[in-house]
């Protein structure tokens, strides 16, 4: 086998996967909102100490968030998440804050999946699942459209088959 080179993957995120991370952002701000809600509902603001001040806080703060969690970490993930498969490996960069690098050899993997979550199907994406015997050794190529990920889910498993095959 030769070295796989340390390098950019070559393959971003479709940009369905913008929205859908937006609508995941929208969902999860709701519910924050809820909270908030319920927080100066139920929490009186003539308690004293660091009430009245965390009822401003609160939902300053919960906007804050709801305006990077819809408006800014989508895009962001679409600039930075990235995919690749090589004659060698399965190769991903994921996170937006604290980016994760993770390669597998084709040598290595057992089993390669395709999930769709119900988010991802109203999306028309995927997930395409590569697993080793390795707890670590997990590639995940997230939100992908849904025929490209059957496509390199079967191209990932005949590659395998025909690894398995050379070294028996």
């Amino acid at each position: 086998m030769t070295a796989v080179p340390v390098r950019e993957p070559a393959w971003s995120m479709p940009r369905n996967a913008i929205s859908l991370w937006m609508t995941e952002s929208i969902i999860s701000c709701f519910f924050l909102g809820l909270a908030v809600a319920a927080f100066l509902l139920f929490v009186p603001a003539g308690i004293g100490g660091p009430i009245p001040v965390l009822r401003w806080l609160v939902p300053v703060l919960a906007v804050v968030y709801a305006v990077v969690a819809i408006g800014i970490r989508p895009w962001f993930k679409h600039r930075v998440y990235r995919w690749e498969i090589t004659g060698d490996a399965a190769f991903t960069r994921t996170g937006w804050l604290s980016q994760t690098w993770t390669l597998v050899p084709i040598s290595r993997i057992q089993t390669v999946d395709v999930t769709r979550g119900l988010l991802q199907q109203a999306f028309g994406l995927a997930t395409v699942a590569v697993l080793t015997a390795s707890s670590q050794g997990t590639v995940r190529i997230w939100h992908l459209e849904h025929d490209v990920a059957r496509r390199v889910a079967a191209d990932l498993a005949a590659r395998a088959d025909a690894v398995r095959d050379e070294a028996t």
